[in-house]
């Protein structure tokens, strides 16, 4: 991984940002490595809380288009989470534009919890349809606008949010060159032809879009059930079905799907043909971002292979549809 896309932060450092932010010191600290976009280590402080810092990237870094001020969209997200009913991290203080550190932080509640990704517990389906009822109330919460406000890269109307979104995206690729399947005009030629769908979609809601198992936290003291869902820096304002993407990646969304199941149990939802292109249009938007985002993390290649590889037959998949006449 390119040294470039983390922060460093020594023990002192650490321990003097644990101490502006909640008033204590650092006791132990270790960094967790999993992800590739923010610094993020675990703190046990001296007055026996245990938390999480997650550190935005130096601000020589250039970044995608839509993960610009990406910690304050989390944060926003984690506040709206937690009034709607959905198990996620305690936020206990966001910083932005830290005078000291020249970026943004957050300090969340530590979770005693196992990731899904890390585990096969029994009674998965449970699981899966608990996680459509979370998502359900995720994406009740309503905004104001479409898009990722934090990033500037917002419309009126979803239509014209999720075209910006895509070609903020695309034109990235000037920056970092990325293994498209066809050149980024003629790419954008296709959502574009297939964007009156998102003309359904008229109240922004709150898309986590992240949502796989490793962002699934479980409790597996007694009977599994989900503790909570973190990481939320992908979160935009727009179109509920995008919220299927993730947790189906590489696949599709089946009517017998347990996560659609539970769902529905908290808010009514039917896989009309539109919002099946609509789906097809943020799956594709996604193994947009697994190509490009390589560019500024750049990712160990011998774990990349197999997401690149497995984006563009997705990708190509997906724009064979989308191009079908109806």
């Amino acid at each position: 991984m390119d040294s470039r896309t983390k922060r460093r932060l020594s023990a002192a450092e650490l321990d003097a940002l644990a101490r502006r932010a909640l008033g204590a010191g650092v006791a132990s600290a270790s960094e967790l490595t999993d992800g590739f976009a923010n610094a993020v280590w675990r703190l046990a402080l001296d007055d026996g809380r245990e938390v999480v810092l997650k550190l935005s990237p130096p601000p020589e870094l250039d970044q995608l288009s839509y993960e610009r001020n990406l910690l304050r969209m989390e944060a926003a997200a984690y506040e709206h989470a937690l009034k709607a009913g959905v198990p996620v991290p305690s936020l206990l203080r966001a910083g932005f534009d830290d005078p000291v550190l020249g970026g943004d932080y957050l300090m969340l509640s530590a979770l005693d919890g196992v990731s899904w990704n890390a585990v096969k517990p029994d009674g998965e389906d449970a699981l899966r349809r608990e996680l459509g009822r979370h998502l359900a109330r995720f994406n009740a919460v309503t905004g104001e606008v479409f898009g990722y406000p934090h990033a500037g890269i917002v419309g009126a109307t979803w239509r014209e949010a999720f075209l910006a979104m895509v070609a903020a995206l695309l034109g990235d690729t000037v920056r970092y060159p990325a293994p498209l399947p066809r050149p980024a005009a003629d790419l954008m030629a296709v959502f574009e032809a297939a964007s009156p769908v998102l003309g359904e979609v008229t109240t922004p809601r709150l898309v986590h879009f992240d949502v796989w198992a490793g962002n699934v936290f479980l409790d597996l003291s007694g009977p599994p059930r989900i503790q909570a869902i973190i990481d939320h820096e992908r979160a935009f304002w727009g179109d509920p079905i995008a919220e299927f993407v993730t947790p189906t990646v590489f696949g599709e969304l089946r009517e017998d799907d347990p996560l659609l199941a539970g769902y529905r149990e908290v808010t009514p939802l039917e896989l009309t043909p539109s919002v099946l292109t609509r789906l097809d249009l943020y799956r594709a938007y996604l193994y947009l971002i697994l190509l490009i985002e390589n560019g500024p993390r750049q990712y160990p290649e011998r774990e990349y292979a197999r997401v690149r590889d497995g984006s563009l037959a997705a990708l190509d998949v997906l724009l064979a549809r989308l191009t079908r006449p109806v």
